[in-house]
């Protein structure tokens, strides 16, 4: 891979810091990991805002990552650039059979990574649908891509009626556990019914981090009104009753819904 290209300058430029600064000389893969979580979210969030100068800088910051990985691969004896994009290449014409003269289109992708999974070659054999997912993604994000998953080997309802009138069951069901169940079953209640929503809002092509997202900049915004007329009209939120408290939430909500 030549060195004057964007990856090759990156590659350079890890390569010097491991030679001169002493905190990137004794960095690890395991001890890079906290860093580059904390980079894919916040490049997650700065696509999330659609900051065009902050998508800049973190997708700079996840190359560095990229770059760092690689570099220590070498230093290993493990790997290389062109290995890496090589098994990226070979990976995605095999996901692609039929852009690449390879064979015919997979129905789903998702069933084109499921015959992909376990044969880094090109062999034979089938993956499991639902291996693979990092266990440390969010619980959230994660029943958002399982679903994705099975609805990709056609486990899935045809329209939105189906998950809405899955929520309603739920919904019951969590009543009659808050009744007289135990807290585990109210926990495993509770799970079902977030996992639901979390199907609905996927059927209606919505995503669900970032609905819960813009639910929780408007819990902030009106309760940091609600603060600032309690302030106003000498109201100790401490000491206020919940019928106060409601009176002044709903005050809020009116004025942000007028502007």
């Amino acid at each position: 891979m030549q060195g004057d290209s964007a990856l090759g300058r990156a590659l350079a430029l890890v390569r010097d810091l491991r030679a001169r600064c002493p905190w990137d000389s004794v960095q690890t893969r395991a001890s890079l990991r906290p860093y580059l979580t904390e980079e894919a979210l916040e490049l997650d969030q700065a696509i999330r805002h659609d900051d065009l100068a902050a998508i800049r800088d973190e997708l700079g910051d996840v190359l560095l990552h990229v770059a760092f990985q690689i570099v220590i691969g070498e230093e290993r004896g493990e790997l290389d650039a062109e290995t890496v994009v090589q098994s990226l290449e070979h990976k995605m014409k095999r996901r692609h059979p039929h852009l690449y003269g390879l064979g015919e289109q997979p129905a789903t992708w998702e069933l084109g990574k499921r015959e992909d999974k376990g044969k880094p070659d090109g062999g034979s054999g089938k993956g499991k649908t639902l291996t693979g997912l990092p266990p440390t993604l969010p619980p959230l994000l994660m029943a958002y891509l399982l679903q994705e998953r099975a609805a990709g080997v056609g486990f899935d309802w045809p329209d939105a009626t189906g998950p809405m009138a899955k929520v309603t069951e739920e919904i019951g069901e969590l009543e009659r556990e808050m009744r007289s169940g135990t807290r585990e079953s109210l926990e495993d209640e509770i799970g079902d019914l977030l996992f639901s929503v979390v199907n609905l809002a996927r059927k209606l092509a919505i995503d669900p981090r970032a609905a819960l997202e813009r639910a929780n900049g408007k819990f902030v915004r009106r309760f940091e009104g609600v603060e600032r007329l309690a302030e106003a009209r000498g109201v100790d939120l401490g000491r206020a009753s919940l019928e106060q408290l409601d009176e002044l939430w709903e005050e809020v909500k009116r004025r942000t819904e007028m502007d």
